[in-house]
């Protein structure tokens, strides 16, 4: 008799997907992705990299924050990114995201996980694009599930 087969819980299941979109980000400090969900259906997606038709970091080998050592969270002004996040809401519909969730994945150019937290004008994003709730990984690997509004520093 077969072993009965273990599915993940949604939680799991959307962060698994957000991480894989994350593969495709084009940051050579960290790979976030993102994903935006509705009643269990996928209503966006988005990773960080730069704005369509313009050179990605990965292509110039570039990263200014890196030049600089900047910490995570400074200057983004010196990054040419746009946040998965602010790519994922970009790609959605406005009334589909309305009462959504999303989902926030980040892993570091060595492999760690880093926070998915998003930063002060992700959080702000996310509160006019009228997003319920959002859930991400911890860099210790805990997830935090909250409303955009109940993000702080």
């Amino acid at each position: 008799m077969r072993e009965r087969q273990q599915r993940p819980d949604w939680t799991t299941y959307f962060l698994d997907i957000a991480r894989a979109v994350g593969r495709r980000a084009t940051c050579l400090r960290r790979r976030y992705g993102a994903i935006i969900v509705k009643d269990h259906i996928i209503v966006s997606t988005g990773y960080n990299g730069a704005p369509r038709g313009e050179a990605n970091c990965i292509d110039t080998g570039i990263c200014e924050r890196e030049r600089l050592h900047v910490p995570k969270g400074q200057n983004y002004e010196l990054c040419v990114a746009v946040h998965a996040e602010q790519n994922a809401m970009l790609n959605a519909d406005p009334a589909q995201m309305e009462g959504a969730t999303i989902y926030i994945v980040g892993i570091n150019a060595d492999g760690t996980l880093a926070s998915g937290k998003p930063c002060l004008l992700c959080r702000r994003m996310l509160r006019n694009a009228k997003l319920a709730r959002v859930v991400y990984y911890e860099t210790d690997g805990s997830v935090v599930t909250c409303a955009p509004a109940d993000i702080h520093d």
